[in-house]
């Protein structure tokens, strides 16, 4: 029932009268007030100091197990997927290898296929070697005059003599006679020409006199022997475009790879099945084993986690407790002595001083008593 304005108002009059008449006990009142006020307040703060202590460890205890749970989540997570990771390494090394093997066995039969099919223009070479060795020992052809360079000076046919011709006259009568003009320490024009002249002399002579006499002498066993080149350069591209087509044709049924076929397939299933498996695992894990491992763990920490919810609970309830019967009498101090000491003196020592002066006889009232104080302190300050 809320009490009237009139009824207040006379309780404190009261008050006042009290202390007018008994200023020794007023001031007594109000310094074990202040000191109980005083002794609240340590106590409020150490039980907020103790709170946020708590709070800290519960907080801490808490991401602990967050922590430990997903720590454990993602090393199982990782387990999964290094034993299928290494089933699929095993199936990919044996599709490898499967795919090695069927390759080797089309080269193989590529191979065999080739020699079969290009055994009679091989065949004709070997006999048309053997024709043109024969040929030339009984003429005693020189063995330089045999060569595929010879024949490239002096009887080019088709694109290979022409360019190992074209090379060998560019350097002989460009690289070579420019090379020794450059490295000349005097360079004079008339320097190059003489140069130029020696080397058509030289190289010009020798081209010519090889090609007369050669020619002069061996000429009907060198025509034979451009006539069988010719052949065997026939032959030898006759042969390049049935290696060529057999390389290009994707009909390999006639390799016989069917075995070859049938283990790539297989293990490309078991590949599709253990990457399906891995998925399903992964499924599971996630939507179901995931969630009971979160389940074990925080169960396995529940109380203790409950412990330091509760303790804390009742840490901030007494403190909530202490902090209103702290507003309570900070209200009654400033209503009941606040009036007649002011804030300046609602201290232990300051009230113990006005006591003192009151009990000694100095004052005969709380407002001398505060006076005499002031005064005390400012001859103390001037001084």
């Amino acid at each position: 029932m809320t009490k009237s304005p009139e009824i207040r108002a006379a309780r404190r009059y009261w008050a006042v009268e009290q202390a007018i008449t008994d200023y020794v006990r007023f001031l007594a009142d109000a310094r074990d007030a202040v000191y109980r006020l005083n002794n609240d307040q340590a106590t409020a703060k150490q039980l907020k100091e103790q709170g946020e202590r708590q709070e800290k460890e519960l907080t801490a205890a808490k991401k602990a197990v967050t922590d430990s749970v997903n720590q454990t989540i993602k090393k199982r997570r990782s387990e999964i997927d290094a034993s299928y990771d290494k089933e699929i390494a095993k199936g990919q090394e044996r599709l490898k290898k499967a795919r090695t093997q069927r390759e080797k066995a089309k080269n193989k039969g590529m191979k065999e296929r080739i020699a079969e099919e290009t055994s009679v223009l091989r065949e004709h070479n070997r006999d048309l070697q053997v024709q043109m060795k024969t040929m030339f020992q009984k003429d005693k052809v020189l063995a330089f005059c045999r060569t595929t360079f010879y024949y490239s000076l002096y009887y080019a046919r088709g694109l290979k003599e022409r360019l190992i011709g074209f090379i060998t006259f560019l350097i002989c009568f460009l690289v070579l006679p420019c090379g020794i003009y450059f490295l000349l320490s005097d360079r004079k024009i008339w320097y190059l020409v003489l140069v130029y002249f020696a080397d058509i002399i030289i190289f010009g002579g020798l081209y010519v006199t090889i090609g007369n006499r050669s020619r002069s002498r061996y000429h009907d066993a060198l025509k034979q022997g451009r006539e069988i080149r010719n052949l065997l350069n026939s032959n030898e591209k006759k042969i390049k475009v049935i290696t060529h087509s057999i390389e290009k044709d994707g009909n390999e049924d006639i390799y016989d790879l069917e075995k070859y076929d049938d283990e790539i397939a297989c293990v490309q299933q078991e590949l599709s099945d253990i990457a399906a498996k891995k998925k399903d695992a992964i499924s599971s894990f996630e939507n179901v084993t995931k969630n009971i491992i979160a389940d074990e763990i925080e169960g396995s920490h529940k109380a203790e986690i409950e412990e330091k919810e509760q303790k804390l609970k009742e840490v901030n309830n007494n403190l909530a407790e202490l902090e209103n019967s702290i507003r309570q009498q900070n209200i009654h101090i400033t209503d009941t002595y606040g009036p007649y000491l002011g804030k300046e003196y609602l201290n232990t020592e300051k009230l113990m001083e006005l006591s003192r002066l009151i009990q000694a006889g100095t004052a005969s009232n709380i407002t001398e008593a505060i006076e005499m104080d002031k005064n005390r302190e400012r001859k103390t300050e001037k001084n």
